[in-house]
């Protein structure tokens, strides 16, 4: 069986953030790529415009603590939306230290090879929509029988 490339897979949050997830900075267009000529043409960057849904693309940077591995802990999350969403208000940790908990709205991944000398297996993951996820609040959980594994639960096992 062959999926073709570019094929998006429905997600459930707390599948791709069983932590939750922490937005670090601003939500920011997902500018298209300008060379140097370009740029001294004093020709303006575009925003990136999603091929199927047609909605402008912003950047949310988050930060996964459910990550296993160094490089996984910095996720983008690319949300699909005429405007530009409004996050969530901030959380004070410590004295000028401030998250966001974030969940994210109609979440998909794609399969990506990525890595430049040492490939691996990443995902670009998309969203619809930030919503609030209260601090010290785990995300919502799926009730599954005893036994049967989740997704997340394989991949560590695997």
């Amino acid at each position: 069986m062959a999926v073709p490339y570019g094929t998006r897979f429905e997600a459930a949050f707390d599948q791709v953030f069983p932590m939750g997830a922490l937005m670090v900075g601003e939500v920011a267009p997902d500018m298209e790529y300008m060379s140097q000529e370009d740029k001294a043409r004093g020709k303006q960057a575009k925003q990136k415009i999603d091929e199927r849904s047609g909605k402008r693309q912003w950047k949310v940077v988050v930060t996964d603590p459910s990550a296993e591995k160094e490089r996984d802990a910095s996720v983008t999350v690319t949300v699909l939306a005429d405007v530009q969403p409004v996050p969530p208000h901030a959380v004070q940790v410590m004295p000028g230290v401030e998250v966001r908990p974030v969940a994210f709205e109609g979440l998909t991944v794609e399969p990506r090879v990525m890595g430049d000398r040492f490939k691996y297996q990443g995902f670009t993951i998309r969203a619809t929509g930030i919503a609030s996820l209260q601090a010290g609040t785990p995300p919502k959980r799926e009730n599954k029988p005893a036994g049967q594994q989740g997704q997340s639960e394989q991949k560590t096992a695997a």
